[in-house]
C-alpha cells in the first residue's frame, strides 16, 4: 500500500466522521464525532501540506470543545416540576418520545399511572427529562428515568441528583434494566447492589 494511498485513507475516513456526526440526534455525540473527524482532518491535512484545510479544522475542533464544555455544565437554567403519574406534562412527554423510550428501555410498560412521585425536568419551559417512581420512607423506587436525546449529556442527572434532596427524597434504587444506562448510572454515582442499583443523596 503507498503512501499517497494511505493518505487518501484517513482524509476519507475524517470526512466520513464528520458526516456521521450530522446523523447523531443527541447534540453531545454529535460534537464528540464531528471534533473526531476534524481531528483527522488535521492530521490528513498537516500530512498533506494543505494548511487552509489544517486551520479549518482545528477551528472545528476548538469550536466543538467550547460547545461540549457548555453542554457540560450543570449551570443549565433547569426547572423541576412535580407531577404525577398520569397528568397531562407527564403523559405528553411520555407520549411524544414513545418510541425512544421503549428502545431505552426493552420491554417497560408506558403505564405509570400506579405511580406515587414524578418529576418533568424543564429547559426553559420544554420537557427534556422525567423521573418517575414510587416513594416510600424518602427512598424513590426508579420506575422510568429518562432525558430526551438532545440532553443526553449528564447535566440532567447531575441536577436531579443535586435537587430531589429537597424534595424528601434519601435514596434512589433502580432495579431496571441497565443495557443503555450503565456509563449513565456510573456518572451519577449509582452502586450496583445484588442486582439492582443505588444512590444515597
Amino acid at each position: 500500500m503507498s503512501v499517497s494511498l494511505i493518505f487518501e485513507i484517513i482524509g476519507y475516513v475524517g470526512s466520513a466522521l464528520v458526516l456521521l456526526s450530522f446523523m447523531m440526534v443527541s447534540v453531545y455525540k454529535l460534537r464528540i464525532v464531528n471534533m473526531m473527524g476534524s481531528l483527522v482532518c488535521v492530521i490528513y491535512g498537516l500530512l498533506i501540506h494543505a494548511y487552509p484545510t489544517v486551520v479549518m479544522n482545528l477551528a472545528l475542533v476548538a469550536i466543538n470543545i467550547y460547545y461540549l464544555g457548555k453542554m457540560r455544565s450543570t449551570d443549565k437554567n433547569y426547572d423541576l416540576v412535580r407531577v404525577s403519574g398520569d397528568e397531562g406534562l407527564t403523559k405528553y412527554t411520555i407520549d411524544l418520545y414513545k418510541e425512544d423510550i421503549a428502545k431505552c428501555f426493552p420491554g417497560i410498560s408506558m403505564d405509570f399511572k400506579d405511580v406515587n412521585c414524578g418529576f418533568v425536568v424543564c429547559h426553559k419551559g420544554t420537557p427534556a427529562g422525567i423521573l418517575l417512581g414510587n416513594l416510600k420512607d424518602h427512598i424513590l423506587d426508579i420506575k422510568l428515568d429518562y432525558s430526551i436525546p438532545e440532553y443526553r449529556d449528564f447535566s440532567i442527572g447531575e441536577f436531579l441528583m443535586s435537587n430531589l434532596i429537597h424534595e424528601g427524597i434519601d435514596k434512589l434504587v433502580y432495579n431496571g434494566s441497565d443495557e443503555h444506562h450503565k456509563a449513565y448510572l456510573r456518572k451519577t454515582g449509582f452502586v450496583e447492589k445484588k442486582g439492582h442499583y443505588e444512590r444515597t443523596l
